[in-house]
């Protein structure tokens, strides 16, 4: 993945990703690791292999702690251990989620429970972790991935609705919160990118072709396409926007 578009003001900066390491957060912590961010991902499973290639690719890497975020105990410790060695967090992006296929019917209390553990408990508990920091300095950026599956009223995964939509109240709560200490608080909504996990799960032509018509662009999101919508809104660039939610579909949906 190479991104045509350089954000001066991100090289140095300390960058905190949740899900780094696969799908859309290790295309997220790729482009930042090229911009010269100082980048640190959480995630449960294994991530050498990724890091090593980072490596070989820009002559750095990114820091990998292995964290459930379910485990705000252990998410706290993460964010805490990479402002120690980054002086502080400068970008938090908040992007692990699960989008698991589920029926009303089939939904446990402990299922509900689970969802929200991972869908949305972990970005109100990491923003707490970050605000500090960035009201001593009198800045930040805080990015959200949600998602338009709520926006477009989708079925067949109820309690992944639900935490998006939960994601656009925090977001817009946090923003007017945060903003008088000059941090900023952003979403991003991602329509059906085409991560390895998508296609082995749920793509099919059919599918596919159905979703592609309701596009305005007739082309496919890859990672890389949210990734570049993160830079912006981690940079100066945005510098006046908070408290939004950001599209990033092919033209799906319309906000405002």
């Amino acid at each position: 993945m190479e991104l045509t578009s350089r954000y001066q003001d991100l090289a140095g900066k300390s960058v905190f990703i949740t899900g780094g390491g696969s799908g859309i957060g290790a295309a997220l912590t790729e482009a930042f690791v090229q911009q010269g961010s100082h980048v640190t991902f959480v995630q449960r499973s294994p991530a050498d292999e990724f890091c090593h290639r980072l490596k070989r690719r820009y002559g750095r890497s990114a820091v990998h702690i292995p964290c459930d975020v379910t485990d705000i105990p252990a998410l706290r410790r993460a964010i805490k251990c990479a402002a120690a060695a980054h002086g502080g967090i400068h970008v938090l992006v908040n992007n692990a989620a699960s989008d698991a296929r589920h029926t009303t019917e089939e939904v446990s209390i402990e299922n509900w429970d689970n969802n929200q553990a991972v869908n949305l408990r972990p970005y109100f508990f990491a923003a707490q972790a970050v605000v500090d920091g960035m009201r001593s300095r009198k800045c930040g950026s805080i990015i959200n991935i949600t998602s338009i599956s709520y926006m477009m009223g989708n079925a067949s995964y109820p309690a992944y609705v639900t935490a998006n939509a939960g994601i656009t109240g925090l977001t817009r709560g946090l923003a007017r919160e945060f903003g008088p200490d000059g941090i900023r608080v952003n979403a991003i909504a991602p329509g059906w990118v085409l991560t390895a996990r998508q296609l082995r799960l749920w793509a099919t032509p059919e599918s596919l072709a159905a979703h592609l018509d309701k596009q305005c662009l007739k082309e496919h999101l890859r990672p890389e396409h949210i990734a570049g919508g993160c830079l912006f809104l981690a940079s100066s660039a945005s510098s006046m926007m908070t408290g939004q939610v950001m599209a990033i579909d092919g033209g799906v949906v319309t906000t405002g």
